[in-house]
């Protein structure tokens, strides 16, 4: 390689870094004040940078939280590709559930939360929230078709029984600081389990008819 494609190639590096130190400081000024009360010029002091230098990396604060958004979305694709690699599917399912809904610190509730809420006032950050909300439920679906155990069992209506109680896990451990998801973690996989034996209740089935 040479001297000059090195040179390049540390500088793509410094980049994708200041990148990263930029949306961590925006994930730490976004859950201390919220999304609104948080300025570009806050973003900068967090990160110890000039607001201009801020500029050079996102546009404005909506691109901000869409780099969050793909940051994420890039991590979640990861683990499913490490889990799964390690193990089967139902490993796969249950270390998702213990990542985002078991193990959720209250930060990255909170800034799903104020993520959802911008995305009825943004048409971008709109986008971005139906297409990881289509993205999720293709994953989980599959993995649920994949994991029934019995004929009865219906992927569709069993997604869309968890995902109510997937979001009431997020909202809650954002609102409330000592709120502990294990018991409601353990509804989720239980009825998961019910689920995939085709013993979904009828009430969550006829949901998904209406």
């Amino acid at each position: 390689m040479s001297a000059a494609a090195g040179a390049v190639l540390d500088a793509r590096g410094g980049q994708a870094a200041r990148r990263e130190h930029i949306l961590d400081a925006a994930e730490a000024c976004f859950v201390r004040n919220g999304f609104h009360r948080s300025t570009m010029q806050d973003l900068a002091r967090e990160a110890g940078m000039s607001p201009g230098n801020i500029y050079r990396y996102f546009e404005s604060k909506e691109a901000v939280v869409l780099g969050l958004a793909d940051r994420e979305r890039a991590r979640g694709g990861a683990l499913v590709e490490r889990l799964e690699r390690e193990g089967d599917r139902r490993g796969a399912l249950l270390g998702i559930i213990e990542r985002y809904f078991l193990a959720i610190t209250r930060e990255t509730a909170v800034l799903r939360v104020e993520i959802w809420s911008e995305a009825n006032r943004n048409p971008d950050i709109a986008a971005m929230v139906v297409r990881s909300e289509e993205e999720a439920r293709l994953w989980f679906t599959q993995t649920l078709a994949a994991l029934a155990v019995s004929p009865a069992c219906d992927p569709v209506a069993l997604y869309g029984a968890m995902g109510p109680l997937m979001k009431g896990i997020i909202i809650e451990r954002a609102i409330l600081p000592d709120y502990d998801p294990a018991p409601s973690v353990a509804h989720l996989l239980g009825l998961i389990e019910a689920g995939l034996e085709g013993r979904l209740p009828a009430a969550h089935g006829n949901e998904t008819d209406r």
